[in-house]
This record gives C-alpha cells, sequence and structure tokens, in this order.
C-alpha cells in the first residue's frame, strides 16, 4: 500500500492509504509510455519525473462515487456561476481511449442542459510542479458560448460546495494585516483601499468577506494549522490556477478566433464570489488582496513575460470591487476542435510555490505561453498589504464542461448540442528534488479540518459558512480582538 494521494472523505478509505493492488491503477497509469515518464520543464530546463497519470485508455470507465481511486463526479448545480446546466456523473464516461465529457440539451433538475465536473478533490493532490493534458475542445474555434475547463484548486475549498469556499478562494496570504479584513479596510482605513478602485462603486477597492482562516485567526479557533514559530497561525485558504477556460475571441488575434484564458486564481476570480448575494462575475487572474486601483506590478518590471504577443493577449479588464484581474488570452490551435479538425492540442500550468523565485507559467499549443513571477504580487504600501504568494496550498485537479451567460455571449443559433471535450490524457510531473503529492501534508494539513466540518464538504445546498452552516467565523485579532 502507498500512502501517497488521498484519505477518508471523499478519498481512498478510512485508512488513508492509496491501493496499490494487482488489477487495480496506482498514481501512474501503467499505460502512460515510458518514454512521458519523465519531460524537460518549461521554464528552467530540468527533468521533471512523473507522479500522476491518467490515460484513459480503458473503455467504459464511469465516475460516480466509489467507481474510481482518484476522480469523483458531482451531482449538482453550480449556481456559483449561473450555469445553465446540470453537472450530473452520467455525462462522464471513458471511449475510444479518451474521456468524454458531454454537454446536452436535456432536462434535468429543472434546467435545460446536462453538463459534467469530475475532479480529484481529496484523493490526489500535489503541490508545485507541471500538470498537462490533452485535449479536443468542443463545438467550433468560431463559435461562442461553451465553458470548457480543466484546473486545480486547494484542497480546503471543494468546488460547488460553497460552504467550504466561503472566505476561502481564491485567497493566498499569509499575512496578519487589514489584507485580511472585509473590504480590505479596519475602521475605514486605509484611505487607499476607498478611493481609485471601482468608479461602479465610489471608487471603492473591495466588497470582499475577508480570509477566513487567516493569520491573524485568534489562538483556539477552529484552524487547521499550523502555526508558525511565533505561535501565529499559517494563513489558508483554496487558491486556483486554471490551465485553461476556452473562448472565443480575446486573444491578439481578435474576435472570432478560438482562444483559451489561462490564469492564477489567488484572490476571487474569473468566477463568482461564492455568495449567492453577491452578483455573478466573469474576469480572469484574481490577485486577493488586492493592488491599489487593482495595478499590480507588471509594466516594464520583467514579472510578466508573454512568449508571442503575436498570438497571446494580456487581459484588458483591470478589476472591481470583487476581483482584481490578472490574465493571458492565448489563440489555440485552430483545429483541435470538436467539428472543427477534431485534433488534440496540449495545455498546461508550470509553477514554483511560495515568495521570492516563486512563478507560474502556462503551456498553449504545446508550448510555453506566459508567465508570472511572484514578486509581481509584492507587497503594495498605498493598501497597506503584504506579499502574495504563488498557492502553497495541495491542489487537486478539476475536468468540466458547461456554460453561463456570466462567461460570456451564448450563441445558440450556431451551437450543437451534444456537445463534447475530450481528453486523452493528463499527466503531473515535479522537479525530483521537491516531490510533493498527498492531500494532507505536515506543513499544509488539510485531513483534520475536512473532517471536523464534513458537511461543508458533502452538501452542496450549504451555500455560506455563517447563514447556511451555522458556523461561526473564526475570530480575527484586528477585527474582533481575541479577548
Amino acid at each position: 500500500m502507498s500512502s501517497m494521494g488521498g484519505f477518508n472523505i471523499g478519498g481512498i478509505n478510512a485508512s488513508g492509504q492509496v491501493p496499490d493492488l494487482p488489477g487495480m491503477r496506482g498514481l501512474i497509469d501503467i499505460d502512460t509510455p515510458e518514454e512521458f515518464h519523465q519531460k524537460v520543464d518549461y521554464v528552467t530546463g530540468k527533468t521533471f519525473q512523473l507522479v500522476f497519470s491518467d490515460e484513459f485508455n480503458l473503455d467504459g470507465r464511469t465516475f460516480y462515487p466509489g467507481d474510481d481511486p482518484y476522480w469523483e463526479a458531482v451531482d449538482l448545480h453550480y449556481w456559483q456561476t449561473g450555469n445553465l446546466e446540470w453537472y450530473d456523473p452520467e455525462a462522464l464516461v471513458t471511449s475510444n481511449g479518451s474521456l468524454v465529457i458531454t454537454l446536452s440539451k436535456k432536462r434535468i433538475h429543472n434546467l435545460d442542459y446536462m453538463g459534467g465536473m469530475m475532479s480529484t478533490w481529496n484523493k490526489f493532490c500535489f503541490t508545485g510542479g507541471l500538470v498537462e493534458a490533452s485535449v479536443i475542445l468542443p463545438g467550433f474555434h468560431n463559435v461562442a458560448g461553451l465553458w470548457p475547463a480543466i484546473w486545480a484548486m486547494g484542497n480546503l475549498g471543494r468546488a460547488g460546495y460553497g460552504a467550504s469556499l466561503d472566505g476561502m478562494w481564491p485567497y493566498s496570504y499569509d499575512a496578519c494585516d487589514v489584507g485580511t479584513a472585509p473590504n480590505q479596510t479596519i475602521g475605514g482605513l486605509p484611505i487607499g483601499a476607498t478611493v481609485d478602485g471601482d468608479a461602479g462603486y465610489d471608487g471603492v477597492l473591495s466588497f470582499l468577506p475577508g480570509q477566513r482562516l487567516s493569520r491573524c485567526t485568534c489562538p483556539g479557533e477552529a484552524h487547521p494549522g499550523p502555526v508558525h514559530q511565533n505561535g501565529d497561525y499559517v494563513g489558508r485558504s483554496a487558491p486556483e490556477i486554471d490551465m485553461f477556460e476556452a473562448q472565443v475571441g480575446g486573444s491578439a488575434e481578435g474576435d472570432g478566433v478560438g482562444a483559451v484564458s489561462q490564469s492564477g486564481q489567488w484572490a476571487v476570480s474569473e468566477i463568482p464570489l461564492l455568495r449567492p448575494s453577491v452578483p455573478q462575475l466573469t474576469a480572469p487572474l484574481p490577485v486577493q488582496p488586492f493592488n491599489y486601483a487593482y495595478e499590480w506590478k507588471y509594466n516594464g518590471t520583467g514579472y510578466l513575460i508573454i512568449e508571442d504577443e503575436t498570438v497571446s493577449k494580456m487581459n484588458s479588464y483591470a478589476g472591481g470591487v470583487y476581483q482584481q484581474a490578472s490574465s493571458v488570452v492565448t489563440k489555440c490551435n485552430q483545429r483541435a476542435y470538436e467539428h472543427s479538425g477534431g485534433e488534440f492540442s496540449v495545455y498546461g500550468f508550470q509553477y514554483k510555490p511560495g515568495f521570492g523565485d516563486a512563478y507560474m507559467s502556462w503551456i498553449a499549443n504545446g508550448q510555453l505561453a506566459w508567465t508570472i513571477k511572484q514578486p509581481g504580487m509584492g507587497p503594495d504600501p498605498i493598501v497597506e498589504i503584504s506579499d502574495r504568494p504563488v498557492p502553497q496550498e495541495p491542489m487537486y485537479l478539476i475536468m468540466n464542461l458547461g456554460m453561463s451567460p456570466n462567461f460570456g455571449a451564448i450563441d445558440f443559433d450556431h451551437l450543437i448540442f451534444p456537445t463534447k471535450m475530450t481528453v486523452d490524457w493528463i499527466r503531473v510531473y515535479q522537479d525530483p528534488d521537491l516531490i510533493n503529492i498527498g492531500c494532507d501534508p505536515d506543513d499544509f494539513p488539510t485531513r483534520a479540518y475536512i473532517e471536523q466540518f464534513a458537511e461543508a464538504y458533502t452538501n452542496p445546498l450549504l451555500t455560506t459558512w455563517e447563514d447556511d452552516y451555522k458556523q461561526p467565523k473564526p475570530r480575527n485579532r484586528l477585527v474582533d480582538g481575541c479577548t
């Protein structure tokens, strides 16, 4: 038996072990060709080691709960982004040596469409490395409206389970300062967070709820730990890294061209804040807490690198009270679509967690597309916030196909249903000197906290931590005091 991978709720079994039994697949799919067990990484040129793979070669696999050791499909409405479909495990199956996720026009749970989403939540997680997938995107390269995505999220938040994400997603912050507070202010200060922000809200910078499990959490409050040497809790969260979200337009080649938006959600994101009372938004790579006037350090600093500006373009949207945006849109292979060529194309992301020399890079069309270096998200004295690290949480994989008017206009007149996203394989590589897999690492544990608050991770009807789940938000010593 191996102890790598998952545990208990949503995991492999109650022993905290991943099976390694005859006839059952391990972390590395036996169908992954030996030549792909190592790969030269895109950023440093070092040879990385394969730590997880799924080739989807066995036809007829399903992903209902209990069907698979690593993947599990959800059965819910992804209301957080205003999706038009119900996610049902029926929509995901392996066929012809690939995973096929189907979006159908089908009446289900009072919705008119059925799509699919599955993840490795609490089963397989990784921290740092390179993730790649070979994909045929759904539909046509020039018909807008579908929302296919492959992404990763920190294990302390479960996608689609709002209570688990409330105040968690997609922060990435480990400082005790005003950046952890609701609206990024305490007593109306700093002034920089109340002016030159969102023009639609009188210049206010942020309407975010505050980081629930912050470094400011008072001793004795519910917190997964661990603690710093000075006794402060480590700031914890559920950050997000998007391998891709496919769209039409937005790249350097303009409208009518198939493209992928690639971003890292260290704060509020391309998806809306997970509270029913908040407007549903879609904008790329948010950073949390926000910079003054949503201006992060990219102009002339070398912290943003776009490899080919003839195909890739930084998203022009800067931010608003629910998000600070930073992402790049890249033209993709126009023949790598279901109805426009049927070819596979490789997408991915590579990242080094933490501060200083940490970074995130994205791959499109099998080539490095763009990179953001962590110092670009350094301290901002005007709004009195600190460094925001490249996500350090154990991350799990998610794949889904749906649609939402919040992601963009939907061209119902030209879309064809059913439509399918096809994934030939997905592989995770890591630096052999920095192997870090598992959902409950000592430096960023998740197991005990998830078990303590299990209903937040298993009941999708609980949308908020306090109002629905009826749990108190841990006291923040700057906001609430600790006495």
